[in-house]
């Protein structure tokens, strides 16, 4: 390579590294911060180093034409420049490298001379965590969140939570402080909110139920009975698979089993789970151990307004209603229920009856400040006219849910309402199902699938 190209090559590399150093210089000396990723610095270290990177620079208008500078200034100068980077590396705020909290369950009971509440936060092994507000609500948290809740549960003063959050996620306690008194105000609305949806999430990085690493489902889908009303027909009822029904210790030892592996929330279903005596007893056996409690039914016994509060008072939280819209007394129990403090869903199932009425009955409960709607087809070849009721579902203001399941009953025959890949993803995974004598199954409907038997098998079997 001949002498000129090597001066030409050397001068292209002096006034890039000049150029680097100028600009990078001149940023650090008047901002005193650098951020790349998740990497910070600030200070007056970073102000020195930039004066310094400045001098380097100059180096390239000084050297002239000959003497040291001139011959070495190459060397210099990119001695200088990665010094400079090296002393930000080795100074700046590098990513927190933390452990998760370890998973456990944590309580707290509010004082006697404040208004009732309880929390239940469990802590999961990733890190995120699931806390129950008054039995009612479950909330989704990541693991920011989740380390929040613990301290609020623990009574760790708000200096100390952002001391604590700041130092493991590598964040300002200024900043942390904020986002904890925000977390802190946020539950304290929800604890004090009447009927509220039974499974939501705080308005922080979302956590998706689906994608968690679970230990155990987040809801257990309990069919009480495949007894049906006498109006019903019987001969929809899968009754011959199961031998016998649980007695009512039977499934509240399922419950206690449920909540010791790490299930918050418990859904009784049938048949028709009214016709259990003891569902009162079994609903307030999972207000006491601290489980969210919910009802799926075709709503008619419920219009007796003694056993609905029979019910709301042992601790019943939500309601998947049933509807049948030909029925008069349906919507009369429904008209009894809505005005209550619970959280209803009704479901509506499309038949090739009442697809072209489904319109109006979607106005009609509208009108009675329905708000939360679920809805399936009794055919296959209704599926469109159903995919045209949610826009119409929509427009009314009704947020459909899709994770619930149907009690069998004449109208909502299971094969029909699991069908193909409509099975829900979280089946099995997010929810499991218990028939009347204790097996289990991904979901309703998943009968050549039993897991196991939630009395016989341990839970390792069950849920692996």
């Amino acid at each position: 390579m001949s002498p000129n190209v090597t001066q030409t090559i050397a001068l292209i590399a002096r006034i890039v590294i000049s150029a680097c150093m100028l600009i990078l210089g001149v940023y650090l000396l008047i901002t005193g911060r650098l951020k790349v990723r998740n990497y910070s610095v600030k200070g007056v270290e970073v102000h020195a180093i930039g004066a310094v990177l400045l001098l380097g620079s100059a180096i390239f208008l000084f050297s002239g034409g000959r003497g040291f500078f001139h011959q070495y200034g190459l060397l210099i100068q990119a001695a200088l420049l990665l010094a400079g980077i090296l002393i930000l590396w080795v100074i700046a705020e590098k990513p927190g490298i933390h452990r998760p909290l370890p998973a456990a369950l944590h309580t707290f009971q509010s004082a006697p001379d404040e208004p009732a509440y309880r929390l239940h936060l469990r802590l999961l092994k990733d890190g995120s965590g699931i806390l129950i507000v008054n039995a009612a609500t479950v909330l989704h948290l990541n693991s920011t969140a989740a380390e929040y809740a613990y301290h609020m549960i623990k009574g760790t003063s708000p200096d100390e939570t952002a001391g604590y959050v700041s130092k493991r996620y590598r964040i300002s306690q200024a900043e942390a402080q904020k986002d904890y008194t925000d977390f802190r105000d946020r539950v304290q609305v929800l604890i004090h909110t009447p009927d509220l949806d039974p499974t939501t999430f705080l308005d922080f990085e979302r956590v998706a139920p689906h994608s968690q690493d679970l230990t155990a489902p987040l809801r257990l889908d309990c069919a009480l009975t495949y007894r049906l009303p006498a109006s019903a027909d019987a001969s929809l009822a899968p009754t011959k698979r199961v031998d016998r029904e649980l007695t009512t210790a039977e499934w509240q030892s399922i419950m206690d089993k449920a909540w010791a592996v790490g299930v918050p929330h418990i859904t009784f279903t049938g048949g028709e789970p009214t016709l259990r005596d003891d569902l009162p007893a079994l609903i307030a056996h999972a207000e006491k151990v601290g489980q969210v409690t919910g009802l799926l039914s075709d709503g008619l016994k419920l219009a007796d307004k003694a056993y609905l509060h029979t019910l709301l008072q042992t601790g019943l939280d939500h309601l998947l209603f049933i509807l049948d819209p030909a029925d008069k007394a349906s919507w009369r129990a429904l008209e009894t229920v809505m005005p209550e403090d619970l959280y209803t869903t009704v479901h509506l199932t499309v038949t090739p009856q009442n697809v072209g009425q489904a319109g109006e009955i979607l106005e009609r409960l509208a009108k009675l400040e329905v708000k939360s709607l679920s809805l399936g087809a009794s055919d296959a070849s209704l599926h469109a006219a159903l995919h045209a009721l949610h826009d119409k579902a929509a427009s009314l203001g009704l947020t459909l849910r899709w994770d619930l399941p149907v009690p069998y009953s004449a109208e909502n025959p299971v094969a029909h309402e699991t069908i193909e890949d409509e099975v829900p993803s979280g089946a099995g995974k997010v929810w499991l199902y218990v028939e009347p004598d204790g097996d289990v199954l991904p979901a309703q409907g998943e009968a050549n699938k039993i897991l196991g038997n939630f009395l016989r098998d341990p839970w390792e079997k069950i849920y692996p």
